[in-house]
């Protein structure tokens, strides 16, 4: 048996060793070669016209058949291809067909070399219950740009959490994009640079008796803090506490956002993080819109109170009112991408291009 003595000189060699290894470039590393739940993230292709996008359902489906449609020609309005997924029509109440029949599309989609890209037909409810039944390790060796929002968070943070592949918050395929959407879009998975300016409010000119309304930001909490990107919408990632699919808060920057909560289920919402320990963690947080965050009849806190109430003793950097969420200009947000959050400047930067 080795004494403490030796034990500690070889641990010693061994950190000396590491720290002088070259760090080796993710294009570098072959796909087989790094086990599930590395701390490696796998960048996807950056999007090209010509490219064939394969479209999903994995949460809920539309209405009518005639939005799907719809969908697929946003889609080829970019140069783009469609492949449709095979249950694209299925319908199963609130849900896009079966669990496995939804998460075998997500997982056929990944291992078709025929598809470069992955986006999502809408959220709705219901990806939460097709994550026991993706292949991690198929998605792992087939990174490709997974793209959706709302329900579809579970989804972005569970691949980057266990195959290791950034996925991007963004437009789902049924909708129209704003300028301003088309242009945060492209910058991101279209034309990367090594740092740009994420989800900034439009552009805005004042005018005698006119101010900026719709798009403030509030600090909530000055400072600075860098770290990787995760979050999406708020109660999808309360969902996700405590389960094998939730990423490791530790360091983060935090992006959330939601829909149609009054603002006492966003203050118990952020409570069930604070008391799970997970907002004790983080390094630094942003919130986007909260759309259609009215109260009820009674009395009521606003969400603005709730946000400075349950984030302002953090003692990290928090930023609201940015361009993520539930809303027609909307920014396309990296999860596992490094960003730095200055919230005394009200500005989040992307770090790094987050396509090859």
């Amino acid at each position: 048996m080795l004494d403490r003595r030796t034990l500690l000189k070889a641990f010693i060699s061994s950190a000396l060793t590491s720290a002088l290894l070259p760090v080796v470039p993710m294009s570098a590393i072959a796909a087989e070669d790094i086990p599930m739940g590395a701390n490696v993230i796998r960048k996807p292709k950056r999007l090209r016209a010509g490219q064939t996008i394969g479209l999903i359902a994995p949460s809920s489906n539309t209405w009518e058949d005639q939005e799907i449609y719809f969908a697929m020609d946003i889609i080829r309005s970019f140069g783009f291809k469609v492949k449709t997924a095979t249950h694209l029509f299925d319908r199963t109440a609130y849900l896009a067909g079966t669990d496995k029949d939804r998460a075998n599309d997500v997982n056929s989609m990944f291992a078709d070399d025929e598809v470069d890209a992955i986006f999502c037909l809408r959220g709705g409810y219901g990806s939460p219950r097709i994550l026991p039944y993706l292949d991690y390790d198929v998605i792992r060796q087939h990174p490709k740009v997974f793209l959706g929002y709302s329900d579809v968070t579970a989804l972005l943070n569970a691949i980057y959490t266990r195959s290791g592949i950034m996925t991007f918050h963004g437009p789902i395929a049924k909708q129209s994009f704003t300028e301003y959407t088309l242009g945060e879009f492209k910058n991101v998975l279209f034309n990367p640079v090594d740092s740009m300016v994420l989800a900034t409010p439009p552009a805005f000119e004042p005018a005698e008796g006119q101010a900026e309304k719709e798009n403030r930001l509030t600090t909530v909490t000055k400072g600075k803090a860098s770290g990787v990107l995760i979050g999406g919408n708020l109660s999808l990632m309360v969902k996700l506490v405590g389960s094998p699919y939730e990423p490791d808060y530790t360091d983060k920057i935090l992006f959330l956002e939601d829909v149609e909560e009054a603002p006492y289920r966003i203050d118990g919402m952020l409570t069930h993080l604070k008391l799970a320990g997970r907002l004790d963690k983080v390094a630094g947080i942003v919130f986007g819109k909260c759309t259609d965050c009215e109260p009820g009849s009674g009395p009521s806190f606003s969400v603005e109170h709730v946000l400075k109430d349950r984030l302002g003793d953090l003692k990290v950097p928090v930023l609201s009112g940015v361009m993520i969420g539930h809303i027609d200009d909307m920014a396309t947000v990296p999860v596992g991408a490094l960003a730095t959050l200055d919230a005394t400047k009200q500005r989040l930067t992307l770090d790094e291009a987050a396509v090859l």
